[in-house]
């Protein structure tokens, strides 16, 4: 993910306004008024037909957009160890605040806490006593990332840590969003609290508020140390951290792989704040987190690199690691000393697949995962290529990695989709990011049609139509990107992955646009384009078929078609897919040779469209206005014609008759 500052971005629009596929190339029009007629051609004849690869299609997590901090990660405290502010004390405890008479308390942070990686604390003078204290005390208020979600019903654990001079007497509870009802019963802590204590408590609140807040307080003179403050749901996704709603709309996905955590995100605009995995590992209390300079936003990292490979695994997808290589956006270390970046990257290899007798392998156990994680791939920093150390250092990390895990895979930066560019380095993969307009997307089908078969495979792991053709999500930009997927999957001979960028965007602190899932504290939607993905999610691992498009109006129209297992059932679909992308309704004859498709078998069609409006978008208020909608297929068959919609994305999945059977439920569709 590039971070496109104004200045930069400028000249990008001048320059690519002069480009002969900016704004030309295929046009989103009628084929020239009225329905016309196409012809599509699939082959299912032969014993083989070439396998997609099963990592085809997966999905792109960046930090950005507040994606992970405040979204995926479920931790509802913002700011919980009071580090945000910076290492200089006194400094910002933002978006903490305090409540009741702001003259009855007063707060400042110290570099005092038990906590080696996490020094300041934040010191909290109670001055009122009893009768002269506000109703409901003095003290601190914490509204999360734009509210915390507190649903009656749901447990909710808060875990902290306090030391005071003397005796306290603190109250600890759940606000609703105006700061006068209590969403749950409070809780008392009492006593004296000379050294660092942790405490925890569960609340299960008697009412809801999407925008709640973390409140404690005293009636009495005291004084008080809180550090590491945090507020997890207990209905996490399988346990694990994750916002249950977010997590598994990327599980529906079924992605192949999840490439993490970045992206400019992993680079840095300096590499001070660039990430360093070692830091965002082991206990949650005693990772420093960071600023995280290119969007512009405080991480504390409780989603670090342990809980990345937790999520790949829980949603059954392989992790592609993606880790700095000496270079942010500012400035590089040289190939000549480069060593300790390397061993960076190699004891993070080790995290994931050492044995628990390694160093790093025994932390990955101490953490509560004593199996290796399935780590098959790397990625040598991000779009990176251009930069003056970037080919030296590549070439260090790539045969030290070689040396140490012979086994695993390495993505270059570097794109050697231009046939007349021969690949230079060694690499298995290299790496293809697109952000284009409509026209150039739905171009770009045939992107890969001419590139060598020989030498490294091609990952795109960030592709998307913005600008004016996507505003915040449309129905338009979601067709342009089903075609290059259709062109991606008739050339995954050498595209072996694809992800959409970015995938995730809190509403709140929208760093870029547009985004696969949009959401605020409480509510989550998919844009056309999330919705688009979920027609190629059955793709990963199926067989390839032969499918041709004839006729004036195929240049409006992407096709592609597969034979599919669905593992629920086993039963097996020849799925076509069809893409429109003229004002116009289309007409196209399908014709399928070497296939038994027989009318009496239950088969569906599923089609995304909405109207004329090409560029219609969901909301929150309208989540599901663009979406697939499944309906029965009449008459199946071999030789079908049927009516494409104007802007509209098709795929008809037609069963296929099990080995020795032909009878069939209407009802449901297995065959027995």
């Amino acid at each position: 993910m590039a971070n496109h500052r104004w200045p930069i971005l400028l000249l990008i629009v001048v320059v690519l306004s002069c480009s002969p596929f900016f704004g030309h190339g295929y046009d989103f029009a009628a084929p020239g008024g009225g329905t016309k007629t196409a012809y599509l051609k699939v082959d299912a004849s032969g014993n083989q037909h070439p396998t997609i690869p099963s990592t085809l299609f997966g999905v792109f997590f960046e930090e950005i957009n507040h994606a992970g901090a405040g979204g995926l990660w479920a931790e509802l405290v913002r700011n919980r160890g009071f580090e945000a502010g910076g290492g200089v004390a006194p400094s910002n405890i933002y978006p903490w605040n305090v409540i009741g008479d702001e003259r009855a308390v007063k707060v400042a942070t110290e570099p005092t806490s038990c906590f080696a990686n996490n020094k300041m604390a934040l010191r909290v003078d109670v001055m009122c006593d009893g009768a002269s204290c506000p109703a409901g005390g003095a003290g601190i208020v914490n509204p999360g990332y734009w509210g915390m979600n507190i649903q009656q019903g749901k447990s909710y654990k808060l875990v902290f840590y306090l030391r005071s001079i003397g005796p306290v007497d603190l109250t600890v509870v759940l606000i609703g969003f105006n700061r006068t009802k209590k969403l749950a019963a409070q809780n008392v802590f009492r006593g004296a609290f000379t050294g660092w204590t942790k405490r925890e408590v569960v609340f299960k609140p008697i009412m809801s508020d999407p925008n709640a807040s973390l409140a404690i307080t005293s009636s009495h003179k005291t004084v008080v140390w809180f550090d590491q403050i945090s507020l997890m749901p207990l209905d996490t996704y399988k346990g694990h951290g994750f916002r249950a709603d977010l997590a598994q709309m990327v599980a529906d996905l079924k992605p192949g792989f999840i490439r993490f955590p970045g992206g400019c995100f992993v680079e840095g605009a300096w590499l001070r704040n660039a990430v360093r995995w070692k830091e965002t590992v082991g206990p949650w209390e005693n990772r420093p987190g960071h600023f995280g300079d290119v969007w512009n936003y405080w991480t504390d990292d409780g989603m670090g690199l342990y809980e990345f490979y937790q999520f790949a695994e829980d949603i059954g997808a392989l992790p592609i690691w993606v880790f700095n290589n000496g270079i942010s956006h500012t400035d590089e270390v040289d190939t000549t000393m480069i060593g300790p970046f390397i061993q960076e990257a190699l004891d993070g290899i080790q995290f994931a697949v050492g044995p628990v007798t390694s160093t790093w392998g025994g932390l990955r156990a101490a953490m509560g995962h004593p199996k290796p994680f399935d780590l098959r791939y790397v990625a040598v920093g991000n779009e990176d290529c251009g930069k003056e150390h970037y080919r030296g250092n590549y070439l260090k990390f790539y045969y030290a990695i070689k040396s140490v895990f012979p086994n695993i895979k390495v993505i270059s930066n570097c794109d050697y989709t231009d046939p007349s560019t021969p690949t230079q380095d060694p690499a298995d993969y290299y790496d293809y990011h697109k952000y284009t307009t409509a026209s150039d997307m739905f171009r770009l089908r045939h992107q890969f049609d001419t590139v060598p078969r020989t030498g490294p495979k091609a990952f795109v792991s960030e592709y998307a139509v913005w600008r004016e053709d996507a505003g915040l999500g449309s129905l338009k930009a979601a067709l342009a990107e089903a075609g290059f997927l259709m062109g991606l999957e008739k050339n995954s001979d050498i595209v072996e992955m694809a992800a959409y960028a970015p995938l995730f965007v809190n509403a709140n602190d929208r760093k870029w646009s547009p985004d696969a899932i949009n959401f605020d504290s409480y509510r989550a939607y998919g844009t056309p384009s999330y919705w688009m993905q979920t027609f190629f999610s059955q793709s990963n691992g199926a067989a390839l078929l032969n499918a041709t498009l004839d006729g004036r109006s195929s240049a409006h129209l992407a096709a592609s078609a597969i034979i599919r297992s669905d593992p629920a059932t086993g039963n097996s679909y020849l799925t076509v897919k069809v893409v429109n992308v003229a004002d116009d309704p289309i007409d196209i004859k399908i014709d399928i040779t070497g296939a038994n498709i027989d009318s009496r078998f239950v088969s569906k069609k599923t089609e995304m469209t909405y109207g004329g409006d090409v560029m219609a978008e969901n909301t929150f208020d309208e989540p599901l206005k663009i979406k697939p909608v499944e309906t029965e297929l009449k008459n199946p068959s071999s030789k079908m014609d049927v009516k494409l919609s104007a802007h509209s994305l098709t795929s008809f999945d037609l069963l296929l008759p099990k080995s020795g059977s032909m009878k069939q439920s209407r009802k449901t569709g297995v065959l027995s």
